[in-house]
């Protein structure tokens, strides 16, 4: 019996004598402890000098501690942290005896780096997506929270990794801007406003020049129990630039030209650019997207330091291109699509009533849709004339009409004027009206 009770005994000391837990500043006032599993505290000061307090007539054991806005047991100027599994984590506080806050401290705990909780990604991804539009400097980092644990971001560190960078990284009081410098480097993040991203830039970086260092950038989130994790990913602006979609228009019947990306670097002869265009012989009418959902009858790829024109193929229905770096194995554009833009069909949103006479005055709603189904949007709608005299179009006399002149603008972005005219006609015979 006594050898049981001496075992138990020194269980016991050994679970309340266990080595101290792991503990680093993230900010002033945020410490990220990391913890294992296993039991263990974490101490907190309230004043570093008690001989404050007691000026004003206070005592230390007079100081009370609240976690999360609920006052806790422990009072006196140390309180220990109870830290078990992934729980302990909280905001704490400490006040005097009349409810003065003296101090306050928020715990964040960070588990195992191999259990990532927060984000969510794919097998073949990594948590972290970066993206650059162009060799400025800046690019865009976005990541996709896991359904259940949203949380917001504790802190961004940028940094361009070499031997001696040691980046000083800040940020200000909205909490949504960070800055960070070293030697080589100094970088600005903003979270955007989605909270699923941030936009950053090296303002050291020279678009001209060779880069030599990678930037490093970590990024600190945090859930509402107080866990923290961090995620990061490393990178040459050459590896995630993307550029944006080309434009293309329509020169004559057999050509078509398309320019640079509008937020692509310049000069493009020292920034060029390849082109991979591919020619679509048919219809997809129920295909989200006809670039990736159908298949092409030949594509080709084209190197150009400007503006290129390109002769399409007889019975080609549709063009697709899209544009990556001339020099670096980076990622290809988003494809821009043209086919030629033009009306399918017009739906009344709104009928007119079916009993009109000439003399009446009516309103209707009528919604157009380009030749892939598309709604196409209306910008401007100007009169030009009634239908009558010489106006008639068809050399018939009708005096029947009202002509219309449209500004429409297509989903592809092109914008073309379209005459639209309104005649009454026989509700029997569908037959145009004399008058």
């Amino acid at each position: 019996m006594k050898l049981i009770i001496f075992s138990i005994a020194c269980v016991f000391l050994q679970v309340s004598h266990q080595s101290p837990i792991s503990h680093w500043n993230l900010l002033p006032h945020i410490v990220v402890v990391e913890v294992d599993g296993t039991l263990g505290h974490l101490p907190l000061r309230c004043l570093e000098s008690p001989e404050e307090l007691t000026r004003g007539g206070d005592r230390i054991e007079d100081i009370v501690w609240m976690k999360n806005g609920v006052k806790d047991a422990q009072t006196g100027n140390l309180y220990q942290v109870q830290l078990e599994e992934s729980l302990g984590g909280g905001n704490y506080s400490c006040h005097s005896k009349d409810g003065s806050l003296l101090n306050h401290t928020v715990v964040l705990i960070q588990e195992d780096e191999s259990q990532k909780k927060i984000l969510v990604n794919s097998d073949q991804e990594d948590y972290l997506k970066c993206s650059a539009q162009n060799f400025s400097g800046e690019f865009a980092c976005s990541w996709m929270w896991h359904r259940s644990r949203v949380g917001n971001v504790a802190f961004i560190k940028a940094r361009r990794v070499s031997n001696d960078s040691v980046a000083q990284c800040s940020v200000d009081n909205s909490g949504q801007h960070w800055t960070c410098s070293s030697g080589q480097s100094n970088f600005s993040c903003s979270l955007d406003s989605s909270g699923r991203g941030i936009l950053c830039v090296d303002q050291q970086h020279c678009p001209y020049a060779e880069e030599r260092a990678r930037i490093h950038i970590t990024v600190y989130l945090r859930s509402k129990h107080f866990l923290v994790e961090n995620y990061s990913k490393q990178f040459f602006l050459s590896e995630i630039v993307k550029p944006g979609k080309v434009g293309i228009s329509k020169v004559n019947t057999t050509v078509i030209a398309w320019s640079y990306p509008s937020s692509w670097s310049s000069p493009f002869s020292y920034f060029p650019l390849s082109f991979q265009i591919a020619q679509l012989r048919g219809q997809c009418k129920k295909c989200n997207n006809p670039c990736t959902d159908s298949k092409s009858t030949k594509t080709v790829i084209v190197n150009s330091p400007d503006i290129c024109q390109f002769e399409v193929k007889h019975k080609t229905k549709a063009v697709c291109i899209r544009a990556k770096d001339a020099f670096c194995n980076s990622q290809w554009s988003e494809w821009s699509h043209y086919s030629g833009v033009g009306l399918a069909r017009a739906h009344f949103e709104k009928q007119p009533p079916s009993n009109l006479r000439k003399s009446n005055f009516f309103h209707f709603v009528l919604a157009l849709y380009d030749r892939q189904g598309q709604p196409v949007e209306i910008e401007r709608t100007t009169f030009v004339d009634f239908v009558e005299k010489e106006k008639e179009t068809t050399g018939e006399k009708t005096n029947n009409g009202i002509h219309y002149r449209l500004q429409l603008l297509y989903s592809n972005g092109i914008r073309t004027e379209q005459d639209l005219y309104v005649r009454l006609i026989d509700s029997m015979t569908k037959q145009v009206r004399l008058f």
